[in-house]
C-alpha cells in the first residue's frame, strides 16, 4: 500500500495536470471559432471552383484539354499530399490520417503502383518516417493553424504543378480531416490530378448555358492551376479547424478524467490516514494496558 506521502504527491502531480489540460482547452476553444469560419466561409468558394471547371470540361475538347484536366495518360505514379498536425495532444485527430495513409499506401503498393508522398504536417511525418520515409517527396511544417495562408497553399500547390510536369508523378491525391462537427472529424481522400469531375455538379451547372469568351481550353489552363491551389488552401482550413476541435474535446475528456482520478486517490489517501490513525491509538491503548 502506498504511503501517505506518496498518495499526497500523486494528488498534486495530478491536480497540475488537470490545470494544464483545462488550459489547453480553453485555449483550443478560443481558436476554434474562427477556424471553423474560416473553413466553412471557405467551402462555397471551393465548390463554385470545382462547379466552373466542371461546366468547361464538359463543353472542352477531350483530345486538347489540359494535361492537369485529363492526366498525361498514365497510371503508374502515385503522389499523396498526407495534411496531419505538428503539434499532438489532440485525440485521434494524427493517427486517423496516419492510418489513412499507410492503408492507401498498401492499396496502391498491392496494384503494383509506385507511390510517393508530400508531406505536411510533423506527427505523421515522423510516425511513418521510418516504414515510408524513403518514399518521401517533401515534408512541410508550420503552415497550418489559425493563419492559414493561400500564399503557402499555392506555393504547395505550385510544387505539385512542376512535379507533375516533370514526369515525376502520374495522379495527384490529397489526405486530410474535413471539419464536421467540434467532436466529428472525417478523413477525406479527394483527388487533384487529373481533375475530379463530379458529374453532379457538372448536371447542376449544365442546367444554365453559358457562352465562354476565350476558349474553354484557354480558360481551363488558367483555372486549372488555380483549382488545385484553392482545393490545398480549403483542405488546409479544414485540417486546422479538426485539429483544434478534436485537441478540445481531448483536452476535455483529459481534464475530467484527471478529476475522477483525484477524487479516487483523495478517497484512499482519506481511508489510509484513517487506517494509520485507528493503528497507533490501537498501539496506545494497548501499551497502556500492558502497563
Amino acid at each position: 500500500m502506498a504511503s501517505l506521502q506518496d498518495l499526497k504527491t500523486r494528488i498534486k502531480s495530478v491536480k497540475s495536470t488537470q490545470k494544464i489540460t483545462a488550459a489547453m482547452k480553453m485555449v483550443a476553444a478560443a481558436k476554434l471559432r474562427r477556424a471553423q469560419e474560416s473553413a466553412e466561409a471557405g467551402r462555397p468558394y471551393a465548390t463554385r471552383m470545382g462547379q466552373v471547371i466542371s461546366s468547361l470540361a464538359a463543353k472542352a475538347n477531350k483530345e486538347s484539354a489540359p494535361e492537369l484536366l485529363v492526366g498525361n495518360g498514365k497510371d503508374q505514379v502515385h503522389l499523396l499530399v498526407v495534411m496531419s498536425a505538428d503539434r499532438g495532444l489532440c485525440g485521434g485527430f494524427n493517427g486517423s490520417i496516419t492510418r489513412a495513409t499507410r492503408n492507401e499506401v498498401a492499396r496502391l503498393r498491392s496494384e503494383n503502383k509506385t507511390v510517393k508522398l508530400f508531406m505536411v504536417g510533423r506527427k505523421s511525418a515522423d510516425a511513418l518516417r521510418r516504414e515510408l520515409g524513403d518514399i518521401y517527396m517533401a515534408s512541410l511544417e508550420g503552415i497550418q493553424g489559425t493563419s492559414v495562408s493561400y500564399g503557402d497553399a499555392d506555393s504547395i500547390g505550385q510544387t505539385i504543378r512542376d512535379g507533375f510536369e516533370a514526369g515525376e508523378f502520374d495522379v495527384c491525391s490529397i489526405i486530410y480531416n474535413k471539419f464536421k462537427s467540434v467532436i466529428a472529424q472525417e478523413v477525406t481522400h479527394t483527388q487533384l490530378i487529373p481533375a475530379q469531375i463530379d458529374m453532379t455538379e457538372e448536371s447542376d451547372t449544365l442546367s444554365v448555358s453559358y457562352e465562354y469568351e476565350p476558349e474553354e481550353e484557354e480558360l481551363l489552363n488558367a483555372l486549372l492551376p488555380r483549382g488545385i491551389s484553392t482545393q490545398i488552401y480549403s483542405s488546409l482550413l479544414e485540417s486546422s479547424a479538426s485539429e483544434l476541435a478534436a485537441r478540445m474535446t481531448a483536452m476535455d475528456n483529459a481534464t475530467r478524467n484527471a478529476g475522477d482520478l483525484i477524487d479516487r486517490l483523495t478517497l484512499i489517501y482519506n481511508r489510509t490516514r484513517q487506517a494509520t490513525i485507528t493503528k497507533e491509538l490501537i498501539e496506545i491503548i494497548s501499551g497502556a494496558e500492558a502497563v
